[in-house]
């Protein structure tokens, strides 16, 4: 499936300037040096194949944030096919653009696979989505979890879903499940995930169609990729961050912050130099992202730099998933992590410090 004119420009271009795209899509922005040993391609080779793809205009050249001497080269927006909020459709799939292919939706090509994550598939889905159910494939001991490559490539491969696929993910709510798988994928590098803007949510709401019929699907193998540990925070991370600059970043709710409401963990509160920015501030009523400076303003009031590293939390690293999206995705932050043992890990933790409001104030 293709979603805008990028692909069908890669067509006419050499292997070189197809693998730099893809790289370059997959681990963002890089310089010639970044590409070189990344792709193991020549510097003539990547050189030819930078100017290929600078000539069909998919990809644009900056100076490198850290040293104005090197240039930093980058996927161009524009190329994507930018929907109504300025999101590329590499990333963030307009429900418009969805609704006017739902025939390709429907066939069987491990090329593209539409996914819908949620535990209500069985009531009705966009035609053609193929299912995961977040308790069955992604939780264990109470929370969300990461699953071993092993049990990964057999959720994904069930599936129709080849690591070459292009694959979309929705889910109900406001895609927060979505958004922890697609996190979930871009940690075993997969190389082209996005999102259906808005989710089930939206999709219902405008009364577009739905089926309670399960697409035919052909199973497949797929191939899973070393793991990329710079997106995902562990419990050491966090430990380490309170002696250091790194901010920490508390998604849930006021009140959960507080250690006003239940949790499932021993304790209550959040983690010292936690800044609470609630995660619905990411996405509007309608379940959709909000646009480029109202997604931003909450972390600029609480002090959250776009240089800064920054990880985030909630109780189960689902809600923190999905902001990890806005942020490291959307606004394209460069040091972003999810620690998705989140609350219910740390929480539960017998030495791990614990602060609430009060204690922020002595």
């Amino acid at each position: 499936m293709q979603f805008s004119d990028a692909e069908d420009a890669l067509e006419d271009l050499p292997p070189s300037a197809k693998f730099i795209f893809k790289e370059l899509t997959r681990e963002g922005p890089m310089t010639l040096k970044g590409i070189t040993e990344t792709t193991l391609l020549g510097s003539r080779t990547a050189r030819y194949g930078l100017e290929k793809l600078q000539e069909a205009e998919l990809v644009e050249s900056s100076p490198a944030i850290h040293d104005g001497r090197q240039t930093c080269y980058s996927i161009r927006a524009r190329s994507m096919g930018d929907d109504r909020t300025g999101y590329p459709e590499r990333l963030l799939v307009s429900p418009e653009a969805a609704r006017d292919r739902l025939s390709e939706f429907e066939t069987d090509d491990p090329e593209f696979r539409l996914v819908e994550v949620s535990s209500t598939y069985d009531e009705g889905h966009v035609p053609g989505a193929v299912e995961l159910d977040p308790e069955r494939d992604f939780s264990a001991g109470g929370g969300r979890t990461v699953p071993s490559a092993e049990r990964l490539a057999s959720i994904l491969g069930e599936r129709g879903i080849t690591a070459d696929s292009t694959v979309v993910l929705y889910s109900d709510g406001v895609n927060a499940f979505a958004a922890f798988v697609y996190w979930v994928l871009k940690h075993y590098r997969h190389r082209d995930v996005r999102l259906l803007d808005g989710g089930k949510r939206y999709w219902t709401a405008n009364d577009y169609r739905t089926t309670k019929r399960e697409p035919e699907v052909t199973p497949v193998e797929y191939d899973v990729q070393p793991r990329n540990d710079g997106i995902r925070a562990y419990r050491d991370d966090v430990q380490d961050a309170l002696s250091t600059d790194v901010t920490l970043v508390d998604v849930r709710s006021p009140e959960e912050y507080r250690g006003e409401t239940s949790v499932p963990a021993r304790a209550s509160g959040h983690i010292p130099r936690t800044v609470n920015v609630e995660w619905t501030s990411v996405v509007q009523e309608s379940g959709r992202f909000e646009h480029r400076e109202a997604l931003e303003q909450p972390f600029v009031d609480a002090g959250v730099d776009e240089e800064d590293e920054i990880i985030l939390y909630c109780n189960v690293g689902e809600r923190s998933g999905l902001v990890w999206f806005a942020l490291s995705e959307l606004l394209g932050y460069p040091h972003v992590r999810n620690y998705d043992g989140s609350w219910t890990e740390w929480g539960n933790l017998v030495d791990a410090p614990v602060e609430t409001p009060e204690q922020d104030r002595d």
